[in-house]
């Protein structure tokens, strides 16, 4: 049983072996793709015979984990069993179309697999990892600095509510819609909600027409039907511009870039450890 475990270990964490998989994760992704368009009884007869390299591949990782608890302990273990699990669940079984799509979305989940099999992404994966933490408080800090310019943005350009005008006001928002209006045109009111200004903010941000909600308020100040000056308008969306896009994400990017140096530099330690080490094992008593 021992001599079992051994080779089950040698061959489930050996390279070759972990070459292979990585073809076979890459061919499957690739069949997964092909059968969201074409039905083809070859393919499913290739993801059936994969289904069964992924199924040896968990049974000797279990054989060389000892115990089922032992095998359990890893994330990646219980992540390949539950994808292998729901790959024999057969559609027959299941009544609900919307389930067995979501099933099948599932199996592509296993391309994740390739995270661990190159060493530069689990570098990466390292360093989003050790990065939460202060991407946490980045985040807090970016949704309080968006909280008080959504409110400061509907206190001040909340477009007045056409039902409730009527004259002059009711003719000059009309004009607004037909020279400023929404884009696309069955957007709401880009501050007409808390929420609603939130994702304006958000779109800001990313540079998606955030000129075109200036002109459009601009223009809205012109006709009096929001109580502030074009100047206020265009000073409030530089400045969110400037404070979200160069001041409070360069902080994620210098945190992530941070981390990364940080890691690197203790790999390289621990590779200068090892080498140390064995050079000491080598030598000769």
């Amino acid at each position: 049983m021992k001599n079992l475990r051994e080779f089950c270990k040698s061959l489930a964490y050996g390279r070759p072996f972990d070459y292979f998989i990585t073809v076979v994760i890459l061919v499957n992704s690739f069949l997964i793709g092909v059968q969201t368009t074409y039905e083809n009884p070859t393919v499913d007869l290739i993801q059936q015979f994969i289904l069964y390299i992924f199924t040896f591949e968990v049974v000797i990782r279990m054989i060389a984990a000892g115990n089922l608890k032992e095998f359990f302990k890893g994330g990646w273990n219980i992540f390949d069993f539950v994808l292998v699990v729901i790959g024999w669940i057969p559609p027959t079984v299941i009544d609900n179309a919307s389930t067995i799509m979501a099933l099948r979305v599932l199996r592509v989940f296993r391309v994740l697999r390739l995270l661990r099999t190159l060493e530069e992404i689990k570098l990466i994966i390292a360093v989003l990892i050790r990065s939460m933490k202060s991407l946490l408080y980045n985040g807090i800090l970016f949704l309080i600095f968006m909280y008080l310019f959504a409110v400061a943005g509907v206190s001040m350009f909340r477009l007045p509510n056409p039902d409730t005008l009527s004259g002059e006001k009711l003719e000059l928002y009309e004009k607004l819609m037909t020279e400023a209006p929404h884009s696309p045109a069955n957007s709401p009111d880009p501050y007409g909600t808390i929420g609603e200004a939130f994702f304006t903010l958000f779109r800001a941000l990313t540079g998606e027409d955030w000129t075109d909600l200036r002109y459009n308020l601009v223009t809205a100040a012109q006709y009096n039907l929001i109580s502030v000056s074009p100047t206020v308008v265009t000073c409030f969306h530089v400045i969110w511009f400037c404070i979200a896009a160069f001041l409070l994400l360069n902080l994620v990017t210098g945190a992530v870039i941070n981390n990364y140096q940080v890691s690197i530099d203790e790999e390289e330690h621990k590779r200068k450890k090892k080498s140390t080490s064995d050079s000491l094992e080598d030598q000769p008593a």
